[in-house]
């Protein structure tokens, strides 16, 4: 863990989970338990438990922008980690703020749809996150079920996989890691076999399968926790290997709260 001394900041731009399994909230636990110090920008307010997303109210745009801009004249910011950014609006007032940043890591959790089939992201949203954010972002943390609204392509395999990522990849996105946890034949993999393109070859991440319900705000941490170890100097490699260690032991160690889907344990 780093040490909080050092003032590594990390930006969350994403929903606020009233469950506090997911969003803000997650990424807030996962900056902390890494050792750099959380900021947030908070784009909507979503009614969630355990069983899902009941009701969701995107802020302003004026307050969403004024949120940034407060962050980015303060704060010398390392990286920033998008979570639900549920409209094109939404994109498009973060994607102002970073037409000059070029020196910060912009990790985006391409978030579309709740557990419970909740829409978190528009159509109109889905194209600009496709045509406009993708393009300046560093790396882009889909799982399988986002990357094939993003590419079309139906996802059965690890060949299935690679050949997405490389899709996203021709959208604008320096380094692409599809989530393998859903698919159902790894071909000899094991189960939760992660892809990573980096624009030139592919990378295979592993972990051993966890069998739980309690994956609530799973992918938040990943990314929350990638963001957090590229903002301390990390490899992208490292960065990767370490978040997955940390989602393998909040998965373990997780404990049944709520009615559904209980959160990971950090």
């Amino acid at each position: 863990m780093q040490s909080m001394s050092r003032r590594i900041c990390v930006l969350t731009i994403a929903g606020s989970d009233s469950g506090a399994g997911a969003g803000i909230q997650s990424d807030l636990k996962t900056f902390k338990n890494h050792g750099v110090y959380g900021l947030s920008v908070i784009t909507a307010i979503t009614a969630q438990n355990t069983r899902g997303v009941q009701k969701s109210y995107e802020l302003p745009h004026n307050i969403i922008d004024a949120q940034l801009k407060s962050v980015f004249d303060d704060f010398e910011i390392k990286a920033v980690k998008t979570g639900m950014l549920s409209s094109d609006k939404v994109i498009n007032t973060v994607v102002k703020h970073f037409n000059s940043k070029k020196n910060i890591k912009l990790v985006v959790d391409p978030v579309i749809v709740s557990k419970n089939g909740f829409p978190l992201l528009d159509k109109a949203g889905i194209k600009s996150l496709k045509s406009k954010l993708l393009p300046i972002v560093y790396f882009v943390t889909p799982n399988i079920n986002e990357a094939e609204v993003l590419t079309g392509i139906k996802i059965n395999s690890i060949d299935d996989l690679e050949t997405a990522a490389i899709v996203i990849g021709e959208l604008g996105a320096q380094n692409v890691l599809i989530k393998g946890g859903h698919l159902k034949k790894s071909i000899g993999l094991p189960l939760g076999t992660d892809v990573l393109f980096d624009g030139k070859k592919f990378h295979l991440f592993y972990a051993n399968f966890v069998k739980t319900k309690n994956t609530h705000g799973i992918g938040c941490t990943l990314s929350a926790a990638i963001a957090s170890n590229l903002a301390s100097g990390k490899s992208l490699d490292k960065s990767i290997a370490e978040a997955k260690n940390y989602v393998l032991k909040s998965l373990k160690n997780s404990v049944k709260i709520g009615k559904g889907y209980s959160p990971v344990e950090q």
